[in-house]
């Protein structure tokens, strides 16, 4: 979708916000015991450092990273793109959602200790189902959406658009 560096890095900064928000609420919930009204506005306060983090990592070692490995499995302008886009996006989340988790057990589950490695782990296999789901059915479609409507495709001129003008 995105055709410049520029719409390159506003696409990322859109799906990082909605990717890394779902899974802050997501995580907080869990750790309080559910869903309330109050974990909406205590996962604003994460956004920001979870963000930035995710933004790093996506633009410079999974966004990169992830097209390269989709690409063994599918071939843009070959398959149909929905299939190239599932690829991507399922391969983003394969590498998004261990490191993601990885900082965030540093962060907000007690620091660096004898138990990192089992607490990473616990993380990210409690993430990954949601973030692949929140991914695929929501977040994904939902920044497509947005993102053409901020740019949208222009429509290439043909003899019949040039005849109907």
């Amino acid at each position: 979708m995105p055709k410049t560096k520029f719409q390159d890095v506003i696409f990322t900064i859109m799906m990082v916000i909605v990717m890394v928000y779902g899974m802050v609420v997501y995580n907080i919930s869990i750790d309080k015991g559910g869903l309330t009204n109050e974990i909406f506005g205590l996962a604003l306060g994460e956004l920001v450092i979870m963000g930035v983090v995710g933004f790093v990592l996506e633009m410079f070692v999974a966004g990169p990273l992830s097209k390269k490995l989709a690409f063994r499995i599918v071939t843009p302008g070959k398959d149909k793109m929905i299939f190239v886009i599932l690829a991507i996006s399922a391969m983003t989340v394969c590498l998004m959602c261990p490191m993601m988790s990885f900082v965030a057990t540093v962060l907000f589950k007690g620091g660096v200790d004898s138990q990192i490695i089992a607490k990473w782990l616990q993380t990210s296999a409690l993430n990954f189902p949601m973030a692949l789901c929140w991914q695929i059915f929501f977040a994904g479609p939902f920044v497509r959406m947005i993102f053409r409507k901020i740019f949208p495709e222009k429509e290439e001129k043909t003899v019949h658009n040039e005849m109907n003008a």
